[in-house]
C-alpha cells in the first residue's frame, strides 16, 4: 500500500507564497532530495497542477523525465479531461478515490503544496506524512501552510539538516481543528 506524503518548500518564517524567488533548487539539496521528492505518482490540486505543469513539461533531463512520466491525479471541480502531462482527474468521492489510489500504488503518492487539497488529505486521515523543507531565509510573505483553513496537529518523526542549512522536517499528521 502506498503512502500519501504532503511535501512543500517554506522559509524559516513559514512563507510559502507563489513567488518563490527565495528557493534555490539543485545542488546537494536537490541530490539529497531526489528520492524523497519523487514517488510512484503525484496527487495535486488544480492550482498546483496549473502552476508546475508548464515548468516541468519542457524539461528533458533524467530527473525531469521521471517527473513528467509519472501519473498525476488532480483534485478539481473546475477542470475537465483530457488533461496533459500524464494527468487525470480524481472522479467520484474524493476520500474513496484517494484510498483506492493508496491501495493501487506500492510507493509514495506525493502531494506538492500545502493548501486546500493538503488540508483535506489531513482532515480525512488520508495523509501519512507532511514534509516541510525549511529554507534559511525570512521572506515575510502572508501565505502560510494550510492558508488559514484550520489547525493541523502533528508529531515530529525526523529532522535532517542538509549542508546548505535547509532542514527537512518529517511529521505525522495527528488531527485537524477547524
Amino acid at each position: 500500500m502506498g503512502k500519501v506524503i504532503i511535501t512543500f518548500q517554506t522559509t524559516a518564517d513559514g512563507s510559502i507564497g507563489p513567488e518563490m524567488g527565495w528557493h534555490q533548487g539543485g545542488g546537494q539539496d536537490g541530490a539529497d532530495a531526489d528520492d524523497l521528492v519523487l514517488g510512484d505518482a503525484m496527487l495535486l490540486g488544480r492550482k498546483t497542477f496549473e502552476t508546475i505543469a508548464p515548468y516541468w513539461k519542457p524539461l528533458t533531463d533524467p530527473f525531469s523525465e521521471r517527473v513528467n512520466s509519472m501519473p498525476k491525479y488532480i483534485a478539481s471541480t473546475t477542470l475537465t479531461e483530457p488533461l496533459d502531462w500524464n494527468a487525470s482527474l480524481i472522479k467520484g468521492d474524493f476520500v474513496d478515490e484517494v484510498r483506492r489510489l493508496k491501495a493501487e500504488h506500492t510507493g509514495n503518492l506525493l502531494s506538492y503544496g500545502c493548501g486546500e487539497l493538503a488540508f483535506n488529505l489531513v482532515k480525512h486521515g488520508l495523509a501519512d506524512e507532511i514534509h516541510f523543507w525549511v529554507h534559511p531565509i525570512v521572506w515575510s510573505e502572508p501565505v502560510r501552510p494550510f492558508h488559514g483553513l484550520g489547525h493541523v496537529r502533528m508529531k515530529l518523526k525526523a529532522a535532517h539538516v542538509l549542508h546548505t542549512g535547509v532542514i527537512l522536517q518529517k511529521y505525522e499528521p495527528l488531527s485537524v481543528d477547524e
